[in-house]
């Protein structure tokens, strides 16, 4: 199976200059983009969000009819949380080997600034039978029947529902356990910055990237940023213990954005511009973890591994590495058990015999805490990258790219040139 670069907008801060723009209309725009660039038929579109919008159950539906596209085209809609449009990629990829299509565009949207709030389900429960009440004495009673505790609004929130803590708040649990210190973090977010820059100004992101709204490029790289900047930034996520060490400039920002990346066969490659950068996806694993006692972001220490023993390679037979960064903190913690022997036998069940990870391959263009992170949209923005990368390095480079998911979850691919 083929993986051709895609398009995004840019990636810009929650309530800023997409504020006006909910999932629908973050996402019409690169879908029209995506389709204008076809010269033969879509066959079937994966779109998801992870903040979820009442007032639609098949937002992929919505979205390509809202962006007046052919209405005979299958639609779906899919969450994995930040994997959520990788594992659409990996969705349409067993579609298209059933060999009745050739060319799937996938992708995912968040709008953080347009999250809806929801009623309590005890609530929307009384206002339910408020509605279908037949009398007014039957509504009377319900109204002495509504009690103050269940007058209570569901906010979305960036916790795990199980423990009730936030993503920042398990990482530092994570960079605890992996002797993970605040200095390592603040370099690897410079190293981010300093790569987002670099691809600016060298004109990489230039056709992954349409226009929006006048905004021309994502909003959160730091020309201005250094190590001394960084440094003086506090703790967010635990800011009592006096150990806390994740900061506003070593974690993903909240983000508004788009992403879309198309899938395909060889004859559905046939169906795009020749220039589109396009990669063979080799295989792909997806892993969980018990979040209670392993980890909540570990997951793609256990797939990367089993991937790479499945093709009898090693860190160094990969050129580009592609690892989301949720959290500075977290990408180190991956790395450091990837590295460990023992952490890998044990999560992975396979012998370690993959050598040094080679950091200087990672992330060369920025990642996430650079970029910012829609998280619906990191899969298709992340895929796109490594797909326009790899595509200029030497025939049979090979990529590995990484997402960590909530839930315990993570999901990863092999990608060739």
């Amino acid at each position: 199976m083929w993986l051709a670069a895609g398009v995004r907008t840019p990636f810009v801060g929650v309530d800023g200059p997409f504020a006006h723009r909910d999932a629908l209309a973050l996402s019409v725009p690169v879908v029209q983009a995506m389709a204008s660039r076809a010269s033969g038929p879509i066959d079937f579109s994966v779109w998801g969000a992870v903040a979820v919008n009442l007032a639609y159950a098949n937002l992929a539906r919505e979205v390509w009819l809202e962006a007046k596209l052919d209405p005979h085209v299958p639609t779906f809609t899919t969450i994995m949380q930040c994997s959520t449009s990788m594992a659409g990629v990996f969705e349409a990829t067993g579609i298209l080997d059933h060999g009745s299509a050739a060319l799937a565009l996938v992708g995912g949207v968040e709008s953080m600034s347009r999250v809806q709030i929801g009623l309590g389900q005890n609530l929307s429960d009384w206002l339910r039978r408020i509605v279908q009440a037949r009398s007014v004495g039957q509504r009377l009673a319900l109204l002495r029947n509504l009690r103050p505790s269940d007058i209570r609004l569901f906010i979305p929130e960036v916790k795990n529902r199980v423990t009730g803590r936030s993503m920042g708040e398990h990482t530092e649990d994570m960079a605890k356990t992996w002797n993970i210190g605040r200095q390592e973090q603040d370099e690897l977010a410079l190293q981010s910055h300093r790569g987002a820059i670099a691809a600016q100004d060298s004109g990489f992101f230039a056709d992954l990237i349409v226009p929006l709204d006048g905004i021309t490029k994502d909003h959160f790289p730091r020309r201005d940023t250094s190590l001394e900047k960084l440094a003086k930034l506090r703790p967010v996520f635990d800011r009592t213990s006096g150990r806390g060490t994740l900061t506003a400039g070593n974690s993903s920002p909240l983000t508004d954005g788009a992403a879309a990346i198309w899938v395909a066969t060889e004859e559905g490659l046939s169906r795009l511009p020749g220039a589109t950068p396009r990669v063979r996806l080799v295989d792909f694993e997806m892993a969980a973890v018990d979040i209670f006692t392993e980890g909540l972001l570990m997951a793609p220490v256990s797939a990367i591994p089993r991937l790479l023993a499945r093709h009898g390679l090693k860190f160094g037979d990969i050129a580009l590495w592609e690892i989301h960064e949720a959290f500075s903190a977290q990408v180190l913690c991956h790395i450091k058990g990837l590295e460990d022997r023992d952490f890998v036998r044990e999560k992975a069940d396979v012998e370690h015999t993959f050598g040094s990870f080679p950091r200087d391959r990672m992330n060369p263009n920025g990642g996430s805490v650079a970029l910012g992170h829609p998280f619906a949209a990191t899969g298709a923005r992340i895929l796109s990258q490594a797909v326009r990368e790899l595509a200029a390095l030497p025939k049979n480079s090979r990529a590995i790219v990484s997402i960590c998911a909530d839930g315990g979850l993570g999901t990863v691919a092999l990608l060739e040139n």
